[in-house]
């Protein structure tokens, strides 16, 4: 496969862009301990996002791995989960708060730390969120790449230090031209009181066409509808 775009995101990192339907996007921990926050939103109608409660409540899961797609708000797949050596990724976590990266971490602030200070992942998302022509109002809850959150059978909620290796890898195959928004920042749940420091390389290829014998498109009954309503939307956009 042919490398389109590559990417080697750093500690407290952010980046947004937008990929269009097809590709392949490709991220590997470079480190223990990676978390990346994502977001998903549709390139041509931003009101269209990724739908954290549908997705799990159609795959019947509270975690994403191989297989799981990441369904819109209208019942389409923005994108699919191809492959991934891990086999979990925290779906309902959610962001770090800069309130809980003082006090977690310490404080520390642009003006005396310069690009060394320590970025939450609500700052960041806030940031590209504008940059792409939208506000905090269009934030929703994010995918937690590479992190393993569990709850006990209590609903009390659990964060799985060992989890993620270096050379952990995972893959999604974009189904719609989306903005991809990312956040390499904290787990909110990790409990170390270290800031992590772990690089995520980031590469995107072209991807083979989808067939009616795909993985993510026969996961679930529901996902095939999604994929259904997901290529009517496509073809009707001359996007085919």
């Amino acid at each position: 496969m042919k490398k389109i775009w590559s990417k080697t995101l750093k500690p407290g990192e952010k980046w947004s862009g937008n990929i269009g339907k097809g590709k392949y996007i490709h991220f590997k921990a470079l480190g223990d301990n990676a978390n990346v926050s994502m977001l998903l939103y549709n390139m041509f109608d931003k009101t269209e996002r990724y739908n954290m409660p549908d997705s799990l409540k159609a795959q019947y899961t509270a975690h994403l791995t191989r297989g799981n797609v990441l369904m819109s708000d209208n019942g389409r797949v923005l994108a699919s989960i191809v492959e991934d050596s891990l086999g979990w990724h925290d779906s309902i976590a959610g962001c770090t708060s800069r309130q809980q990266t003082d006090e977690k971490y310490g404080k520390t602030t642009y003006q005396e730390q310069g690009n060394d200070w320590l970025r939450s992942g609500y700052e960041n998302f806030a940031v590209e969120l504008v940059r792409n022509g939208m506000d905090l109002g269009d934030l929703v809850p994010c995918v937690n790449l590479f992190s393993k959150v569990y709850v006990e059978e209590d609903g009390s909620m659990h964060y799985e230090t060992n989890h993620c290796k270096e050379g952990a890898t995972v893959t999604l195959r974009t189904e719609m031209n989306v903005i991809l928004i990312l956040s390499n920042t904290p787990n909110p749940l990790d409990p170390s009181d270290t800031y992590p420091s772990v690089p995520v390389t980031v590469e995107v290829y072209d991807a083979p066409e989808v067939d009616l014998l795909d993985e993510c498109v026969n996961y679930r009954t529901e996902n095939y509808r999604a994929f259904e309503n997901t290529w009517d939307y496509n073809n009707l956009l001359g996007l085919s």
